[in-house]
Parts: structure tokens; C-alpha cells; sequence
């Protein structure tokens, strides 16, 4: 037996997994959002272990987000390569308002995974979700889903392909509409792959919740027709029991230089089974109850071809497993990840994201050696210029905890440590000034679906020096703490629920079940500064600490 591949492979907000081999690398490239850089790509050579090597997006020529919604920009890219250059398209959707979506596609290339990436191609604005199929007649293709904002009319009208034009940037010749996709509905996320002479078209469907799946579909001619995989759908766990693996869809395939092949997948993993698989659910089991605060990550399940040439997963059933047999390829781990930043480095690791855009003149590691240095900003509400940099939760049992240096002028000078969602879900515990008081304080502050509370008092501050600040998460809950320079930790407020800081509770429904706010992204531990009076402020932090367990 192979060593097993254990899932998820990239925990943490890991979603839309497109999985690449050349020669005897592999590659995955997920959706990153509002966060920037854009695309995150991971490295591995066993496909059970994986490490991060940046980002393909990194300058704005590629990549304009300030003022994008929450859980717009980077939706679902596509990672392909031919003829030694590498190829991602993405979408970047800018607006998420009522029935419309504007989403606009573009292609970069580089001659290595690490880059330098082109500035971007424009290809189309169609809809979201594109993918780049190379042929081996030399001709490559885009896919992609047709948003349709009609009303009367379901928004996923249908998958496009159309040919791309490596000479002369850009799409050739007539546009067809090749699957309309089946019961399930909401068809996104095309991959096309080419098997003994078939073209097998794999959709996502269903939705990115707990009815999502993945579809398979096959003609011996690129513009169809396809016929649906009489082992429809290939993935899915709607309707099984819990598992610890939900909201399984949204695949991608990989080949091994030995013929094996492998389904990348995203999945979440609900706090109710996190620790165990039942094989029941549990008397509480209900859909609106379950909530994935760690986003949705990333997981590998391996396939088997039946005599007709059609995929299966190959454990039989179409649910996702938590264990996976691997590839049988020798055992190549990374070193592990260091627990302490101390910020002695001439850039930031490739754990830290920030939102929207890069980091400018807000953010410096040389202005005072060993520290990060935040000038403060926008508040955390804002889709433009905040001053926020921020890691992901990647386990449900973690703690982060950082020392802090900062001395407000007024209220409207704060700094400190955040459980960071989104613009309207957030836990912030910051030193700020209270002038009824007339004194530094520690404040808590709490937002949950756009409804600020504090539930904690002010804690008075000693008026000068660093102030030590953590976040411990277990699992459902979660709880801040203090201290002054190296004296004991103080809990500070009640334990607020993790529940706050998942896609489920962040997606808001009307009573048409039209989504009035979308959540398709995971919990960060942030860093952050504001200055919302204009005056300047500085915020030094010594170091930050994140372990797991």
C-alpha cells in the first residue's frame, strides 16, 4: 500500500484548486479574493506534501482590487503550461450587486512557476471561472461559465469555449456554447482534459455549499456534443453523512508520468467533525447549524477508469475521503513552517497577505530594525486603503499572540490583533486612547454582520510602552488576552463564537433567497493600524507567533 495522502492537503482558506505536473513537480494554484497578492501557488513533488512559493500576482499592473467587494477579485484561476511557458487565467470580479456581476478575464504567462509574470492579456468579461485548454493539434481553447443577469432566467446559462491565439493575444472565431449542464444547475468551473481520444469536460456544480459536486462530461469532438458520465455526479457530499470533508466540488485533474490520476478538489470542514467522521449524524445535525470558519481548503482524491473509459473516484462511491492512497512516489517533505516571525527579514514571508492592494509607504520592515511598522489608515470596514496585513487560521486549534508598541493621540488612533473575516465580520482587540479617561486603553471591539458591540470595558493602559496581545481559537469558540511587558496574560471579554468568521454565517439570504452578502473565503489573524482623524500614527509590532495545537 501507498503512504496515504492525508486531507485537506492545504488547510486554511485554500478554495478552487487547479492542479498542474511538469515532469516530476506538481503545482496547485487556488483563489485568493480580496487578499493580495493575487493566486497562491503551492509546490510538491509527492502530492502529500506541499509548501507555498508565492504568488503569481504581485504588482497592480496586474491586478486592480481597491474597491472591490468582500469575496470579489480573485475567483477561481486556472494553472496550465505548454511548450516550456507557464499559463494562468483568472478573473477578477469587481462587483457582486443584486443579479449582476461584473467579471473580467485575463491571461499571464512566465517562463517558471516563481515568475517574472507577464502583465495580463484581457480576454473577456462573459462571466467567471475561465480555463485554458491546450490541444495536441497545437490550438488551446478557453472555457468558461455565462453569467446571465436576467430576471426569468437562471444566471448559469451554460458553458463557452472559444479559440485563443498565442500570436496574437487574443480570441479567434465563433463562440459555442458546448454544455448546458445537468440537473444539478449552477455550472461553473470548466476543466477540460483530452484521454484517448475523448475531450472530458469536468464541471463544478450545485453551489460552493453543501450541495456542491463535480460533473463529468465527454464527446470525441472539442465543441461537443457531451454526454453526462452515467457516474454523475463523480464527487459530492450532499446528502451523505458528515464526514469531515462537506461542500466537496470545484475539481481539477492531475496525470502521473506512471498513468495514475488525481482529483483536486476544494471541501470544508464543519466544526462539528472536525476531530471525528461519524457514521451518522449527529442528533443536531442540521445545514444552517454547520459553520467553516478555516474557509475551503484543498483536498486530493485518487480516480479509476471503468472499462468504458469513464472516471470514478477510485474508493467507489462518489463522497470524499479523508484518507487517499498515494501515487507511490518517494516521500519528499519541505521543512516545516517557523512558528516565530520576528521580522528581521527584508520582506514579509509568503504567509502574509494584505487586502485589495500591495503593500506601499504604510507598511516597512527597515524603519525600525526587528519590528513591522503599520502607518495608520481606514478602518476595517473599508474595501479601499486599510493598513492590515494578516496570516491564515489554518487550524481549528491555533493561538497567535504578538507585543505591540503604540502610543494614540486620540480615539480615532487605534492598533492591535484581529480575527479578520471580512469588512463586516471581525473580532478586534486594539490599543487606542480614551479621552473620557484620559489614558491609553485596551478596547475590544466585535462585528458581526456589520453590527458593531464591545463586550468587554476599557482596560486601562500603563501610558508608555509595549503592550503584548493574543488570540487563542479552539475550535468554536475563541478568546483574547493582554499583558504588559512580560507580566502574566489577562483574559480579556467573554469567548466570542468562531461561527462569525465563516462563508456561512458571512452569507447573508433575503427571503427570495437572493444572496444580499457573500462569503467565499476563510478567518485571518491580522495586524493592523488606523488613523481615522488623519493625524499620523505609527504601530510598531516586535514579532508575531502563530502555532497550531
Amino acid at each position: 500500500m501507498n503512504a496515504s495522502i492525508h486531507n485537506p492537503v492545504l488547510p486554511g482558506f485554500h478554495p478552487d484548486p487547479s492542479i498542474l505536473r511538469v515532469g516530476a513537480d506538481y503545482y496547485i494554484a487556488t483563489s485568493t479574493f480580496e487578499w493580495w497578492p493575487g493566486v497562491r501557488l503551492h509546490h510538491s513533488r509527492d502530492l502529500r506534501h506541499w509548501r507555498p512559493i508565492g504568488h503569481a500576482l504581485t504588482r497592480t499592473s496586474q491586478l486592480e482590487m481597491r474597491g472591490n467587494p468582500d469575496s470579489g477579485g480573485i475567483w477561481a484561476p486556472c494553472l496550465s503550461w505548454r511548450d516550456g511557458v507557464f499559463h494562468l487565467i483568472y478573473t477578477n470580479v469587481r462587483s457582486l450587486l443584486g443579479m449582476h456581476k461584473d467579471t473580467h478575464n485575463y491571461l499571464v504567462t512566465a517562463p517558471s512557476i516563481e515568475g517574472p509574470w507577464s502583465d495580463p492579456v484581457y480576454l473577456n468579461s462573459s462571466g467567471f471561472d475561465p480555463s485554458l485548454f491546450h490541444d495536441d493539434d497545437g490550438r488551446s481553447w478557453l472555457l468558461g461559465m455565462q453569467w446571465d443577469h436576467r430576471p426569468g432566467h437562471h444566471p448559469f446559462c451554460g458553458i463557452l469555449l472559444q479559440e485563443y491565439d498565442h500570436a496574437q493575444r487574443r480570441l479567434v472565431g465563433p463562440v459555442h456554447r458546448i454544455f448546458l449542464g445537468s440537473s444539478l444547475r449552477v455550472t461553473e468551473g470548466p476543466h477540460l482534459y483530452k484521454r484517448d481520444g475523448w475531450y472530458f469536460l469536468v464541471t463544478a456544480e450545485g453551489g460552493t455549499y453543501y450541495e456542491h459536486a463535480v460533473t463529468v462530461a465527454r464527446s470525441r469532438h472539442i465543441t461537443g456534443p457531451y454526454e453526462l458520465s452515467p457516474h454523475h455526479p463523480l464527487l459530492t457530499a450532499r446528502g451523505a453523512a458528515p464526514a469531515g470533508l462537506q461542500r466537496a466540488g470545484h475539481a481539477s485533474l492531475v496525470e502521473t508520468d506512471d498513468g495514475q490520476w488525481y482529483l483536486a478538489h476544494l471541501c470544508g470542514r464543519p466544526l462539528e467533525w472536525r476531530h471525528d467522521a461519524p457514521a451518522e449524524p449527529p442528533a443536531h445535525y442540521a445545514l444552517d447549524a454547520l459553520h467553516c470558519p478555516l474557509g475551503r481548503e484543498t483536498a486530493l482524491q485518487k480516480l479509476a477508469w471503468d472499462a468504458d473509459g469513464w472516471p470514478r473516484l477510485a474508493h467507489g462511491d462518489s463522497v470524499p475521503r479523508r484518507e487517499v492512497e498515494g501515487p507511490g512516489l518517494p516521500d519528499a517533505p519541505w521543512p516545516p513552517q517557523a512558528e516565530l516571525d520576528d521580522f528581521d527579514a527584508p520582506t514579509l514571508s509568503p504567509h502574509w497577505a494584505t487586502l485589495r492592494a500591495p503593500a506601499g509607504e504604510w507598511l516597512s520592515l527597515d524603519a525600525r530594525p526587528g519590528h513591522l511598522r503599520l502607518v495608520g489608515r481606514e478602518s476595517l470596514m473599508s474595501c479601499f486603503d486599510q493598513s492590515l496585513v494578516a496570516r491564515r487560521q489554518q487550524a481549528f486549534d491555533c493561538e497567535a499572540e504578538t507585543l505591540l508598541d503604540f502610543s494614540p493621540q486620540d480615539f480615532q488612533q487605534m492598533a492591535g490583533l484581529a480575527a479578520y473575516y471580512n469588512t463586516r465580520n471581525h473580532a478586534y482587540l486594539h490599543v487606542t486612547h480614551d479621552e473620557a479617561l484620559d489614558a491609553r486603553v485596551l478596547r475590544l471591539m466585535a462585528n458581526d454582520r456589520g453590527m458593531a458591540s464591545e463586550p468587554a470595558l476599557p482596560v486601562v493602559l500603563p501610558p508608555q510602552g509595549p503592550i503584548g496581545l493574543r488570540l487563542r481559537i479552539n475550535g468554536p469558540t475563541m478568546q483574547f488576552a493582554w499583558r504588559a511587558a512580560e507580566g502574566e496574560w489577562r483574559s480579556i471579554g467573554p469567548a466570542l463564537p468562531t461561527a462569525m468568521l465563516s462563508d456561512e454565517h458571512a452569507t447573508e439570504f433575503r427571503g427570495d433567497n437572493v444572496a444580499q452578502g457573500f462569503g467565499f473565503t476563510g478567518n485571518f489573524i491580522a495586524l493592523a493600524c488606523q488613523s481615522l482623524g488623519g493625524r499620523p500614527a505609527v504601530a510598531d509590532f516586535d514579532h508575531f507567533r502563530y502555532r497550531e495545537g
